[in-house]
């Protein structure tokens, strides 16, 4: 057992003394002989794993599926999050761009998305001989607008974080003790969500958005979004950073960037980071 696995093990002996969710979380956990995680990386699906393996499961299989909405340095912090919990996790290769009801971008894309990538999952997890299937909803989704929710549902899934009573503040502060790199990682969202609702979603624009988004986390912006509309690239960011974006050096390395991803121009969003404005016309 190397240091990290001990490390996480013993930090979770304390937190399940210590934190009545926790405590609870694995009580849920612990009588099922094998479960399936959609994992996808981020913060939740990281803490729900690192549970699961805490909680003793018989057999704990994360479920990573790659697609076009997956970026590449998504799939690095799953393989290092694997390693750091001792679990290899399966990686499903899907190409959701296939799905019309996907890419034409209406206002149930997030809902047949997560029916495709989720009904990838439930495959592998039955051939696996699993049968419980488990996804990282907490509370707080709960109070927006998330139709994948109901896909989620539809199929079966469990949400045992929001059972166990955990909001992402609690998810948080948990998986700092626990070690988890996930601890602090900045709200997650798939690359569709910067593409327009009724735009048809393209490879070519995902491709663009996620070089343009790497230039500015190279550029140490945490919270950033580039949303595509068509050649122009609307750069919304944390308030506090906009005024960064006009020193000299970061601006003509952001339009070099920008320009060699695909986009013929740029521009700064003044209100700022907004989760859910990818979703609107």
């Amino acid at each position: 057992m190397n240091n990290s696995m001990i490390h996480w093990r013993d930090s979770g002996k304390g937190l399940r003394a210590e934190n009545q969710e926790f405590s609870h979380l694995l009580d849920l956990l612990k009588d099922a002989p094998g479960v399936a995680i959609a994992f996808s990386g981020g913060a939740d699906s990281a803490f729900l794993l690192a549970a699961a393996r805490i909680a003793g499961v018989e057999s704990v299989l994360p479920v990573t599926v790659v697609s076009d909405f997956f970026t590449a340095g998504e799939k690095e912090r799953v393989i290092r999050l694997g390693q750091y919990l001792g679990i290899a996790p399966v990686f499903v290769p899907a190409d959701i761009l296939d799905d019309a009801r996907v890419t034409r971008n209406t206002d149930k894309r997030c809902y047949f998305c997560k029916l495709f990538l989720f009904s990838k999952v439930m495959a592998v997890a039955k051939k696996y001989g699993v049968h419980t299937f488990l996804h990282g909803a907490n509370l707080d989704d709960l109070k927006e607008v998330r139709p994948g929710m109901d896909a989620a549902r539809e199929l079966g899934f469990k949400a045992p974080l929001v059972a166990a009573g955990f909001s992402k503040e609690k998810i948080r502060a948990s998986s700092k003790i626990l070690g988890l790199e996930t601890w602090d990682l900045p709200a997650q969202s798939c690359l569709a969500t910067r593409i327009p609702q009724g735009d048809i979603i393209t490879r070519e624009k995902l491709i663009k958005i996620e070089r343009a988004e790497i230039c500015l986390h190279d550029l140490g912006f945490g919270r950033v979004r580039v949303r595509c509309h068509g050649d122009l690239a609307r750069i919304e960011a944390e308030a506090d950073d906009l005024h960064r974006f006009v020193a000299p050096d970061a601006r003509r390395e952001i339009i070099h960037a920008f320009r060699c991803a695909g986009f013929s121009s740029v521009c700064l969003d003044l209100c700022g980071y907004a989760p859910t404005s990818g979703m609107l016309p």
